[in-house]
């Protein structure tokens, strides 16, 4: 099997599209990886450079997302269509809707990892301006031309379908990072948090104000200036900026609490990873974080910044509570593995081929997705694409 995955590399696109790739190794499939948006760093390049079953292209332009990116998107577009005739590709895989829109010689896969409407309507509790029209008018194009829409957590595919309306298929196949990449390690007074902190889905802003006057230390790592330029400080907390993965590692490793108050988290690979590295986990209260982690940690109304200093400083305050949910955010950790989420994958895809060959595309289909409290490791990800 051949497909053509293009991946986003400014955010966690990156770390989903290397995992999965790595994980289809040993399902013989072949991989042509197209990477848009800013250019590889050297980490990235070490992430995926002994990969074998990967070829590289990378093309630096705008992405959708971003403020007036149309002739970069349809150029890009243009070129991922080239590279999939030379490659041969059996099947595309698009973190961008638009170019799902485009007429593919293969069945087009379309993943939705995030987007400006879900995104707008969380933190800015609106509609967006009008401005986001064209935006908005290509994405709902791009979903009703996929063959198949996947989402990484049922919220994300509600939404996805509530602002762009029903895709033709569509299931749900959760995020994977790999256990061995993080370890606990003695674990520290400090509280640590993750993401990209010029987004304000993140609120990473109301974490370091409701850090003021606890008794740990609070840490906060990514990317401190987004696309456009613009750069974000915080007070009250230790400014780690973008860390390498295993530096990353470490630091999970050794802090005593993971906090990620936020509005808007369609995934969440930063809380697995957190999770991964045992430490107990204080979450804003969205449907998706629900969704992964129920029962498995401590959520807050991500708009109460005395909920969310409350519940920080209780669990300083008590190591037994600390313990026990770093062991069960642990357990819920081990169901979201790479090697599951990469046959649910290839299980999808090939019954896509297979009915793309045997039936009309248009069959009405159904679409199912995982409740996470009953997540085993055995059968994470396993959902039905009919």
């Amino acid at each position: 099997m051949k497909l053509l995955l293009s991946t986003d590399t400014i955010g966690g696109v990156w770390t989903y599209s290397s995992e999965l790739v790595r994980a289809l190794e040993p399902h013989g499939v072949e991989v042509a990886l197209a990477c848009l948006g800013a250019e590889l760093n050297e980490a990235q390049r070490a992430e995926v450079a002994e990969l074998e079953n990967m070829t590289l292209f990378e093309r630096p332009c705008a992405l959708e997302w971003m403020h007036d990116p149309w002739s970069d998107v349809d150029a890009s577009g243009d070129w991922l269509r080239n590279i999939a005739d030379r490659f041969g590709a059996d099947l595309i895989q698009l973190c961008s809707y638009s170019q799902a829109a485009l007429g593919w010689n293969a069945p087009v896969i379309l993943v939705a990892h995030s987007c400006v409407y879900s995104w707008w309507q969380a933190v800015h509790r609106d509609t967006p301006p009008e401005s986001w029209r064209e935006y908005y008018q290509r994405v709902r194009a791009g979903v009703r031309a996929a063959d198949l829409v996947v989402a990484p957590s049922q919220g994300m595919l509600t939404a996805l379908r509530s602002h762009y309306g029903e895709p033709r298929r569509s299931c749900v196949i959760p995020n994977a990072r790999s256990p061995h990449l993080f370890a606990p390690r003695t674990k520290l007074p400090f509280i640590i948090s993750v993401g990209r902190l010029w987004d304000p889905a993140k609120n990473i802003a109301r974490l370091a104000r409701a850090g003021a006057g606890l008794p740990w230390e609070v840490a906060v790592a990514g990317d401190t200036t987004s696309p456009d330029g613009c750069s974000i400080q915080f007070e009250n907390v230790r400014m780690l900026r973008r860390l390498a993965s295993h530096t990353l590692s470490a630091w999970l490793g050794t802090a005593g609490i993971y906090a990620l108050p936020a509005l808007y988290e369609p995934f969440g690979l930063s809380v697995l990873e957190a999770a991964l590295s045992r430490c107990p986990l204080v979450l804003g209260d969205i449907p998706t974080l629900r969704e992964n982690w129920d029962d498995a940690a401590i959520f807050v109304p991500p708009d109460d910044e005395s909920a969310l200093h409350d519940a920080l400083a209780h669990l300083i305050a008590d190591g037994r509570l600390r313990s026990r949910l770093a062991g069960e955010a642990f357990e819920r950790a081990r169901a979201f593995s790479p090697e599951p989420m990469a046959r649910r994958y290839v299980e999808a895809w090939s019954a896509l081929l297979h009915s793309r060959q045997t039936r009309d595309t248009s069959v009405a289909v159904t679409s199912a997705s995982v409740d996470a409290s009953t997540i085993s490791p055995e059968t994470a990800g396993e959902v039905a694409c009919v």
